[in-house]
Formats: structure tokens, sequence, C-alpha cells
């Protein structure tokens, strides 16, 4: 591992054009399928949705339509994460992601798990910035979409303010404009993927004081926002948007004020009632034109979380959907467990 020998500083403090996206959905594994996506979307139309990481030699030796497929009636704007370290790869699957009609184009420096560090994917990136700045620059110059990176604070004991900053100096020095920053230093060796979301502290004001030194740079900021309240403090505090995942995930009704809070757009709906009629629309589609109802609705047994009725429904979801012709009534009829009262103060209600 290398440092830059002399601190790095950028070339103007000139901001580029303010960054349309003040929330996103982070990329997650097995959780943010095409499907998924589609059921975010029915809940925010606004937030950008991110696909599962998918790796270059996925797309390239395996089977891309798979591995690409999206809704393009349902999901926009959605970006694609990718997973490797070679520039001329990663050029080419930008192509295809550019291809496939992708808003943007995102590269993973920030997973820690021991199989993607063997093939320099993911967290062991921060560990080689010409590298990561050679490869966005090969991308960039591939594709006419945005090309972003999403890394940690810092790795192992390379974990110091300076060295993130000189990491986002060269990586910068490629034409990136946008870094989606989780605001924890990644643990190589002894943390498990999961203990490396949870152990290593919060540090959000490292992520702020990287917007301050690098004013024209789009900073996103990401790790333990589990609600508005921290997303809009944050941004308050110079911030460019705010990543949430799994608390996205498993909380869904989360997305429903993103619209309002950080669009100024309308409510998408008055009530759960009118909620529910469209999700009971879409599953019946979407089971109509082949997709088992397993693959829509693992994606929502979050959904009203601590409401009255919920354990029911998640319950019944779970014991009903896997068989490959369960029909969409399942979830019709594990809704009428819900008894919303209205979206507004929904923790106040338990079961």
């Amino acid at each position: 591992m290398s440092l830059a020998s002399q601190p790095l500083t950028t070339q103007s403090t000139k901001p580029h054009a303010q960054y349309p996206h003040k929330y996103s959905v982070a990329p997650m594994m097995d959780w943010t399928t095409s499907e998924c996506r589609q059921f975010h979307r029915l809940l925010t139309k606004k937030a950008l949705l991110y696909t599962e990481m998918v790796t270059t030699g996925a797309l390239i030796h395996g089977n891309t339509e798979r591995f690409l497929r999206f809704s393009a009636a349902q999901e926009h704007p959605v970006a694609l994460q990718l997973g490797g370290h070679d520039a001329h790869d990663l050029a080419h699957c930008a192509q295809l992601a550019q291809d496939y009609g992708y808003d943007e184009v995102n590269l993973n420096a920030g997973c820690p798990s021991d199989r993607v560090q063997n093939g320099m994917i993911g967290a062991i990136l921060m560990a080689h910035a010409q590298l990561v700045s050679d490869a966005l620059k090969a991308m960039s110059d591939r594709v006419d979409l945005p090309i972003t990176i999403k890394h940690r604070i810092g790795i192992d004991d390379f974990d110091s303010y300076a060295f993130l900053r000189d990491f986002v100096g060269t990586v910068a020095q490629s034409g990136c404009t946008t870094f989606i920053v989780h605001a924890r230093k990644a643990i190589l060796k002894g943390l498990s993927p999961k203990q490396n979301r949870d152990v290593p502290p919060l540090d959000y004001q490292r992520v702020i004081q990287l917007k301050r030194d690098f004013p024209e740079l789009h900073i996103v900021i990401n790790g333990g926002i589990k609600d508005h309240g921290l997303a809009q403090d944050l941004l308050d505090q110079g911030v460019d948007g705010v990543m949430v995942g799994r608390e996205a995930y498993q909380n869904p009704l989360l997305l429903l004020e993103v619209d309002k809070l950080f669009y100024q757009s309308a409510d998408p709906y008055d009530t759960p009632e009118a909620l529910n009629e469209v999700l009971i629309d879409w599953i019946r589609l979407k089971v109509a034109s082949g997709t088992p109802l397993k693959y829509l609705a693992r994606h929502m047994l979050g959904l009203y979380s601590g409401q009255a009725g919920s354990r029911k429904f998640r319950r019944h979801l779970s014991e009903t959907m896997h068989p490959i012709e369960a029909p969409p009534d399942i979830f019709e009829t594990a809704l009428a467990f819900i008894k919303p009262i209205g979206f507004r103060g929904l923790q106040e209600y338990s079961e």
C-alpha cells in the first residue's frame, strides 16, 4: 500500500452543477434486485436507485442480459454498480450499461469481503488510488454517463483523514466528480462484511470535511442513516446527498416521504388504502407476466413494519409465497392483517 507523498489539492473551487440526487437507496447484494427497485419506485418517484454490485467478469463472461435487465418503464433513475479494477474491462462494462439505458455507473471501492478482495474488487482498491483514477478515466472516456465511486473513509490502519483526502484528490484527477462515502473504515482482515457495517465507528465529520476541502465535488454520505431527520441534518451540514441502505429496505415506508421532503414534490399517496391498491395491481401484473410471487414479496416483508398486524402480515407471506405457482391473492390476504390508521405517526402503532 502506498500513499501520496504530498497532500493533493484541487484545481478549482468552482462547484459543478447542483447534484440532482439528494436521496438514494444503496446497492445491497441479494436485496436491490430489479423487483426490489420496482417496488421502491412505487414508493418514491425521485430517489436514485442502485443495482446490486455486478462484477466485470460476470458481465463479460456470464449472462449479460440476466445481470443487466431492468424495467425501463419503472426504475429510472437507476445506477449500475460495478465491481472490478481493470480499466479496459470496466470501460467495456460501462458501455454495456449505457447501451442498456442505465443513468449512472458506479465503481464499488467499499465492499470488504475476502472473496472480492482476492479479485482486487471493493475496499482493497482504496490502497491503489492511481489504479482507481485510471479506471474511472477509462470509463468516462468511453461513455457519456456519469461515472461515480462508492468507497469507505479508510481501510485497516490507513484510516487518517489525510489518507482519505489524498485518495479522493488522486481519484478526482480522473474527472470523477461524485464520491459516495460510507462513513466507516473497512477492516479487511478479521471482520465479516456484516460486522464491517456495524463495528467500525461512524465518522460523519470526516465526510463533511471532504466537502469543505473539495467544494467542487459532489459528496454523498452513507452509513447508519435511519431517519429523515438525520438525513436532513447531514444535508444541512453541506453534503450534496444522502444514501440510505438497510433502513430503506427493512422499513420501506421510509421512502414514502422522500419526494416531499427532499425533492419538494407531492406525497405519492394520500392513504394506506391508495398505496395498497397500487401494490396489489403491480403484483397481479408481475405474476401474470411470469414473475413468481416470492421474487416480489420477499422484498416487501418490512412493509408496515411496527404497525398492528405487521407480524401476521410477515408470517403469512413468509409461509405461503414460496411455491412457484403461488397466486397474487396471497399478498392481498396478508394485507388484510394490517390495520393502519394513516401514514402519519406510524411509530405510534405497535402489536
